[in-house]
């Protein structure tokens, strides 16, 4: 082969080179075009605007690979940028739908368990949860619990007293006291807003209830 012939051969293989970028920018214009109207559009949805940017940008990567290294068709190459581009959009819109339903979901095993825990009268949640108060208790705060129907609230205004019940030889419910050997054992709930006041106050407090239990006793 002469250097005639050789030179002639890289000349063609140039020029069918140059066509074929030529081929190339114009479809990376066009793209490049078609991205910054997209952008102009949806310039409040920046996030949904990104998405589809690097799904775009992904496609014409893989189109000008295929067009300049892999003699890929440039309907074939439009095609790969096309289904990219459309990967990406489904992406972008799919996903809010999964987060809604996965949402409404987690709501819906939450109420079904709690529909099937035995709280027919109530229990008080704390930090996830279940806080025991068979023996009584006091709540400091402002304090969620769940009831039949709906969701109850407590300790909102101020300290308050769970006091268990008992039934009594009567049949009546009342509020336990135990008793035994040579006397009662009372307890007594007291409910305050005033915490650091009935601190303060506790001595006198104490005084008046034995006094009141003393005469209670005298009248027996």
């Amino acid at each position: 082969m002469s250097d005639d012939e050789s030179f002639e051969d890289l000349t063609t293989d140039a020029s069918e080179l140059n066509q074929t970028l030529g081929q190339t920018s114009v479809l990376v214009s066009g793209f490049d075009s078609e991205l910054r109207r997209m952008s102009t559009s949806l310039a409040a949805t920046g996030k949904d605007v990104a998405t589809l940017e690097k799904g775009l940008s992904r496609g014409l990567r893989q189109a000008f690979d295929g067009v300049v290294f892999d003699g890929m068709k440039l309907s074939d190459a439009l095609s790969t940028v096309a289904q990219s581009l459309s990967n990406s959009a489904y992406n972008a819109a799919i996903k809010p739908v999964t987060e809604h339903f996965g949402g409404l979901l987690s709501q819906g095993v939450t109420g079904l368990v709690e529909g099937i825990l035995p709280f027919a009268n109530g229990a008080p949640f704390s930090s996830g949860r279940v806080m025991p108060f068979a023996d009584g208790g006091v709540i400091s705060q402002a304090t969620h619990f769940g009831m039949r129907g709906g969701m109850g609230v407590m300790g909102e205004a101020g300290p308050e007293a769970i006091m268990p019940l008992a039934r009594g030889a009567d049949g009546k419910l009342g509020v336990r006291a135990g008793g035994g050997g040579g006397g009662n054992n009372v307890v007594v709930n007291i409910s305050t807003p005033d915490v650091a006041g009935f601190q303060r106050s506790r001595g006198q407090i104490a005084a008046q209830m034995s006094r009141a239990l003393s005469a209670g006793q005298r009248n027996q």
